[in-house]
């Protein structure tokens, strides 16, 4: 990062206190940025000690037009990342103007304090893959969602529409996916009409340690680790047949960084690490990493039945090599999947069975089947180049719930 000639400015960024705005932050204070983070009062509690050595915090609200002019005239940036969203998914269907007041109006207060406060300064804004919402995997799939929802808007062009770049079209399946949508159109909107400098990121799923509770890698490491220690006797569980291209936050917060400084105004970037494993394959591998050798798995109710599902494969998906599970391989070629209706599944170990529940409340009125990355044009562009592997997240979550703290902490 940090390109020949490229001097770093004064940076703001807000959602500060969030999972991504503190790791943000350090790497922006790394490379010598002036960071200002805006930050609501009753969110102070929550924001690690170590980030505020350096950093001018700033109250604040997103959705306060008054309060977000106020912060521009204290920081005077040069670049603003604007990470402050309600990002999760589920609450979005719970409380949807909360949603869109955050993420829509919120947006709008940004551009609009840079419009009236003429200021020259350019605009990240974290985008979302969710955004993409249903894209099609196969022909199958297609009339299965056909049959699901009766119209797809816009219909594909191709199939499978696998790997996703900044073409594909945008089918959002959550208010929180629509007010992402709705940023995105914003930031252009403004660029087009008034020249201010917007990027546009829709980086894909990232995770690592100190992600929110509530998010699903979260909730798996949480839950396997208890078990692990005696503290709970199986692991709840929604949908296991979701598939996720999942990154590492920190070659996350580099692609945002590397937008910052090289990405062109008026444009679209997808980040992401070009690999796709299911919720299924995420609980599996946190159990191998946490000592348990999986030698089966079967439905409760039913006859599906997997050995060594964790044998690691290789091979291609979508015009793509990565690494994926026999799990995530059968899935994939749509030879298995799991309904509500098995009840869940026992995982067979050297340590005896472990039961993973499936729980009807945490599966979503609607959930994105498959998501995978193709990130080439901030590859070629911008030199993005995620590092990451699946097993150092799962890693980094696992240290982190091991202290007794962070697990009990909800």
């Amino acid at each position: 990062m940090g390109g020949e000639g490229y001097m770093p400015g004064r940076a703001l960024v807000t959602g500060i206190s969030g999972f991504v705005g503190p790791i943000l932050a350090r790497g922006l204070l790394d490379l010598g940025y002036e960071v200002y983070g805006l930050i609501r009062r009753r969110a102070k509690g929550s924001l690690p000690e170590m980030i505020d050595e350096g950093i001018k915090l700033i109250e604040g609200d997103v959705t306060d037009l008054t309060s977000v002019l106020s912060a521009i005239d204290k920081s005077e940036p040069d670049v603003i990342f604007h990470l402050a969203a309600q990002s999760f998914v589920p609450r979005s269907f719970e409380q949807p103007l909360e949603t869109f007041r955050v993420n829509t109006i919120g947006t709008l207060n940004i551009l609009e304090a840079v419009r009236l406060k003429d200021l020259d300064c350019k605009i990240i804004f974290a985008g979302s893959s969710e955004e993409y919402g249903l894209q099609i995997a196969s022909e199958r799939h297609y009339k299965a969602a056909l049959e699901k929802y009766k119209v797809i808007y816009p219909e594909p062009k191709r199939i499978p529409e696998l790997p996703i770049d900044e073409y594909n079209p945008l089918r959002p399946l959550s208010p929180y996916a629509a007010s992402k949508v709705h940023g995105d159109f914003l930031m252009r909107t403004y660029y087009y009409s008034y020249g201010i400098k917007t990027v546009v990121s829709r980086a894909f799923n990232h995770e690592g340690s100190g992600r929110g509770h509530h998010f699903v890698t979260s909730t798996i490491v949480r839950q396997s680790v208890q078990l692990k220690l005696g503290e709970a006797d199986k692991i709840p569980i929604g949908n296991v047949n979701a598939f996720r291209d999942w990154s590492h936050v920190e070659d996350i917060v580099e692609g945002y960084i590397l937008l910052s400084e090289k990405g062109v105004p008026g444009e679209v970037y997808v980040l992401g690490s070009m690999r796709t494993n299911s919720v299924l394959s995420y609980i599996l591998l946190t159990l191998e990493q946490l000592g348990y050798e999986v030698k089966e798995i079967e439905a409760i109710r039913g006859e599906k039945r997997v050995r060594d599902p964790l044998e690691r494969d290789y091979g291609e998906a979508f015009g793509l090599k990565f690494e994926k599970t026999k799990v995530d391989r059968l899935m994939l070629d749509e030879g298995l999947g799991f309904e509500l209706s098995d009840r869940g599944i026992k995982v067979k170990t050297d340590k005896g069975e472990i039961t993973i529940e499936f729980d009807p409340n945490r599966f979503r009125p609607t959930d994105v089947p498959i998501l995978l990355s193709n990130p080439k044009k901030a590859m070629e562009n911008l030199g993005f180049k995620p590092t990451k592997k699946l097993i150092d997240i799962i890693k980094d979550q696992i240290n982190y719930y091991l202290d007794p703290y962070n697990r009990k902490s909800i």
